[in-house]
């Protein structure tokens, strides 16, 4: 039950490290870092101070976790990162602490799998069991839910919500909402109907998916708009909790909903 580090390492006698950690050579551990049981750091990792890394994670060669944001307003104040448990970050993936502007924490959550060089900027909330392929970019507050999952060369505009079990394609380009359950690709982002497959393999009923099949045509093809849409679900179905689930997202969306495709190649054959 011993803590294995390289002799090449630097780590601060003030950091924190719990049983069976391994650090490997080159890397840097920062005052006040603290590392869960059973972690693996790989090569030429930098962990700095203000982050809090969970048990049974693994971090590739490169990462840097837990530097100062890029925000302009940032101006020095304690501020921190936190990494839940069994996370993987690949090769140099940079995450960054939070700021004053919002909670002061940047989070990912527990079983999450970020691969190489994807970046989490200041005051991002990743939810657990996620999967981000190479080079997905979050910008500034966004929020991810949980389930959820990210193709590769994605950006997303700071300030963005993703739901629950939704899923975009590789090279999207998020500047709006994008609701739980759902598909989404393309540039600009559109929604492309539910994410069946994912629903499926997290244990969703037909009914359940049914259901919200139902419910995804009412808000955001059939109706003229999102509050007509609304309010026609509250009128016409049952509210179970995913559905809720979805209404809740939908209402309280601050930058819009991505539109959905076939509404939006209907607005571009008028125009």
């Amino acid at each position: 039950m011993s803590v294995k580090i390289h002799p090449t390492s630097i780590v601060s006698e003030k950091a924190e490290l719990g049983a069976n950690v391994e650090v490997g050579p080159f890397s840097i551990i920062e005052e006040g870092v603290k590392i869960g049981d059973n972690t693996k750091i790989h090569s030429n990792v930098k962990i700095k101070k203000g982050t809090t890394i969970g048990e049974n994670c693994t971090i590739y060669e490169g990462a840097v976790i837990g530097n100062i944001p890029q925000h302009l307003g940032y101006k020095g104040e304690e501020t921190f990162t936190e990494i839940g448990n069994n996370v993987t970050i690949r090769e140099y993936c940079t995450i960054h602490r939070g700021t004053t502007f919002d909670d002061g924490i940047t989070r990912i959550g527990d079983n999450t799998y970020l691969m190489a060089y994807v970046h989490i900027a200041h005051d991002c909330k990743v939810g657990h069991d996620c999967i981000f392929a190479n080079n997905v970019t979050l910008g500034g507050h966004v929020h991810v839910g949980n389930y959820v999952f990210i193709g590769g060369l994605t950006p997303i505009h700071q300030f963005c919500q993703i739901g629950d079990y939704a899923m975009i394609g590789g090279g999207a380009v998020v500047t709006k909402d994008i609701p739980p359950f759902t598909r989404s690709s393309r540039n600009p982002v559109m929604m492309f109907g539910l994410n069946i497959i994912g629903l499926r393999r997290r244990g969703f009923s037909n009914k359940q998916i049914k259901l919200l099949k139902e419910v995804y045509k009412e808000l955001f093809i059939r109706a003229k708009t999102i509050e007509e849409g609304i309010k026609n679900v509250e009128q016409k179905y049952e509210i179970t909790p995913e559905i809720k689930m979805l209404l809740d997202f939908v209402k309280n969306s601050k930058r819009g909903i991505a539109p959905e495709a076939s509404k939006k190649k209907n607005i571009i054959e008028e125009e």
